[in-house]
């Protein structure tokens, strides 16, 4: 089944025999809100973006797992920040919640981001107001409905295994936490530092994608941040995981355009997909979806 909220998420349940797994892609959409009012060239923001990792996994509901993508774009408002990680500085007017901007805010790419790395994406301050519709109207629901999907699998399984999907430059940008220049492996798994997941899971990932010939890093560059963060919790069975992708592998990240090797890594990824529905359904054993 499909449930489709209007450019802000879409939904693409498990057929056939399901596994007590959700993937979610955050930063992979592209439909930019008619509000925006940014002042940066457009391409700088959709080099930001995700983009085609939704695509990568679009077999997960033929593998029995839940596919949860978000439609508008990371640069508007970021689903995978805390909601109080915001600057006040770059809003009109006194911002009525709670701020508590971190390292990413203050760099530019917190909540709401103000820079990204081809310059300012304003040209002006943010209403209070205009900050707040994106939070209500964007931030919120894609929340509500991976933590239902969530809950909906713990609920008849008994535990789930999330997969926070993502993909990061070939090679490290000036925000990057290892600094500008730095070639990244295939695939970076974050757990944050082991507590967002167990450590068999992690393996169970790792072991395949290297069994594929892939490169594997654990926490390093990405350890994970908000979405593996406020629903994991490995010793009541909420077990999430982020896995980030090299977009050298699958696409020209100048042009925004897939690559020839796009299908081998789209094929690649289903297999991976197959081995993590796997080895959720053995983990709850005869308990199923």
């Amino acid at each position: 089944m499909r449930y489709l909220v209007a450019d802000v998420l879409e939904r693409l349940d498990a057929e056939g025999h399901h596994a007590p797994v959700v993937f979610d892609s955050p930063h992979s959409g592209n439909i930019y809100p008619d509000d925006f009012g940014h002042c940066i060239d457009r391409i700088h923001l959709r080099r930001t973006e995700d983009a085609f990792i939704d695509d990568l996994f679009a077999d997960a509901p033929g593998k029995g797992a839940t596919l949860l993508c978000a439609l508008f774009p990371r640069s508007y408002v970021d689903p995978n920040r805390a909601p109080d990680d915001i600057e006040p500085s770059m809003l009109h007017g006194a911002w009525p919640y709670a701020a508590n901007p971190g390292e990413k805010a203050k760099l530019g790419i917190g909540l709401i981001p103000s820079r990204e790395p081809g310059g300012a994406v304003y040209d002006r301050l943010l209403s209070v107001e205009e900050a707040s519709r994106r939070i209500d109207n964007y931030y919120w629901p894609y929340h509500r409905e991976l933590e239902q999907a969530l809950d909906r699998a713990q609920r008849f399984a008994g535990a789930f295994w999330h997969v926070n999907c993502h993909s990061m430059p070939a090679v490290s940008t000036v925000v990057s936490p290892e600094g500008p220049g730095v070639p990244r492996p295939d695939f970076c798994l974050g757990t944050r530092d082991g507590t967002t997941c167990d450590s068999e899971f992690v393996e169970t990932v790792r072991g395949s994608l290297v069994d594929m010939g892939y490169a594997v890093s654990i926490d390093d560059p990405y350890k994970g941040v908000e979405l593996v963060r406020r629903y994991s919790d490995p010793i009541h069975g909420r077990h999430s995981l982020q896995v980030e992708i090299n977009r050298g592998l699958y696409m020209d990240e100048a042009s925004i355009t897939r690559n020839d090797g796009f299908a081998t890594l789209k094929t690649d990824i289903g297999r991976l997909v197959e081995a993590i529905c796997n080895y959720a359904r053995a983990r709850v054993g005869a308990r199923q979806i």
